[in-house]
Protein backbone atom coordinates (compact mmCIF):
# COMPACT_ATOMS: atom_id res chain seq x y z
CA UNK A 1 0.00 0.00 0.00
CA UNK A 2 1.53 3.71 -1.10
CA UNK A 3 1.60 5.97 2.02
CA UNK A 4 1.73 9.86 2.22
CA UNK A 5 5.69 9.85 1.53
CA UNK A 6 5.00 7.90 -1.13
CA UNK A 7 2.37 10.04 -2.64
CA UNK A 8 4.77 13.12 -1.94
CA UNK A 9 7.88 11.44 -3.83
CA UNK A 10 5.94 10.50 -6.63
CA UNK A 11 4.57 14.07 -7.19
CA UNK A 12 7.55 16.00 -6.76
CA UNK A 13 9.17 13.62 -9.25
CA UNK A 14 6.76 14.82 -11.74
CA UNK A 15 7.66 17.60 -14.53
CA UNK A 16 7.22 21.35 -12.68
CA UNK A 17 5.17 20.02 -9.41
CA UNK A 18 5.81 22.08 -6.46
CA UNK A 19 4.32 21.69 -2.92
CA UNK A 20 2.68 24.43 -1.09
CA UNK A 21 0.55 24.45 2.12
CA UNK A 22 -3.27 24.54 1.40
CA UNK A 23 -5.63 24.81 4.52
CA UNK A 24 -4.53 21.66 6.91
CA UNK A 25 -3.00 20.06 3.69
CA UNK A 26 0.09 19.96 1.62
CA UNK A 27 -0.98 21.06 -2.38
CA UNK A 28 0.97 19.53 -5.09
CA UNK A 29 0.37 21.54 -7.98
CA UNK A 30 1.98 22.19 -11.57
CA UNK A 31 -0.27 25.62 -12.83
CA UNK A 32 -2.91 24.73 -10.85
CA UNK A 33 -3.20 22.31 -7.50
CA UNK A 34 -4.08 18.69 -8.84
CA UNK A 35 -3.48 16.95 -5.45
CA UNK A 36 -3.35 17.01 -1.68
CA UNK A 37 -2.56 15.74 0.81
CA UNK A 38 -3.84 15.49 4.55
CA UNK A 39 -1.73 16.36 7.58
CA UNK A 40 -2.24 12.91 8.86
CA UNK A 41 -0.34 11.47 5.09
CA UNK A 42 -3.45 8.91 5.26
CA UNK A 43 -5.79 10.54 2.45
CA UNK A 44 -5.39 12.27 -0.68
CA UNK A 45 -7.77 14.59 -2.74
CA UNK A 46 -6.98 14.29 -6.51
CA UNK A 47 -8.20 16.58 -8.90
CA UNK A 48 -10.44 14.24 -11.41
CA UNK A 49 -13.12 15.07 -13.91
CA UNK A 50 -16.81 13.57 -12.23
CA UNK A 51 -16.40 10.57 -15.26
CA UNK A 52 -12.83 9.69 -13.98
CA UNK A 53 -13.86 9.94 -10.46
CA UNK A 54 -16.78 7.93 -11.17
CA UNK A 55 -14.43 5.14 -12.87
CA UNK A 56 -11.01 5.34 -10.14
CA UNK A 57 -14.05 4.41 -8.01
CA UNK A 58 -15.74 1.28 -9.83
CA UNK A 59 -12.41 -0.01 -10.37
CA UNK A 60 -10.74 -0.02 -7.11
CA UNK A 61 -13.65 0.73 -4.52
CA UNK A 62 -11.14 -0.40 -1.91
CA UNK A 63 -8.95 2.61 -2.67
CA UNK A 64 -11.35 5.30 -4.30
CA UNK A 65 -13.89 6.97 -2.65
CA UNK A 66 -16.12 9.45 -4.55
CA UNK A 67 -16.65 13.14 -2.78
CA UNK A 68 -18.63 16.34 -3.86
CA UNK A 69 -15.91 18.29 -5.92
CA UNK A 70 -14.72 15.38 -7.77
CA UNK A 71 -11.21 14.35 -5.85
CA UNK A 72 -10.07 11.21 -5.27
CA UNK A 73 -7.47 9.16 -3.46
CA UNK A 74 -4.20 7.97 -4.30
CA UNK A 75 -2.48 5.69 -6.59
CA UNK A 76 0.66 6.16 -8.92
CA UNK A 77 -1.82 6.43 -12.60
CA UNK A 78 -4.23 8.61 -11.14
CA UNK A 79 -1.34 11.05 -10.07
CA UNK A 80 -0.12 11.08 -13.24
CA UNK A 81 -3.91 11.57 -14.34
CA UNK A 82 -4.69 14.41 -12.05
CA UNK A 83 -1.32 15.83 -12.83
CA UNK A 84 -1.73 16.19 -16.97
CA UNK A 85 -5.03 18.16 -16.29
CA UNK A 86 -3.18 20.39 -13.92
CA UNK A 87 -0.43 21.17 -16.67
CA UNK A 88 -1.07 24.83 -18.38
CA UNK A 89 -3.09 24.68 -21.95
CA UNK A 90 0.08 26.00 -23.51
CA UNK A 91 2.48 22.88 -21.97
CA UNK A 92 -0.05 20.28 -23.14
CA UNK A 93 -0.13 21.28 -26.64
CA UNK A 94 3.78 20.65 -26.71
Amino acid sequence: MATGNDLRRLALALEGTSEHPHFHRAAFKVARIYVTLAADKRSANFKFTPDEQEFKCMMMPDAFAPLDNAWGRQVKAALEMAWRHAQSKSRRKS
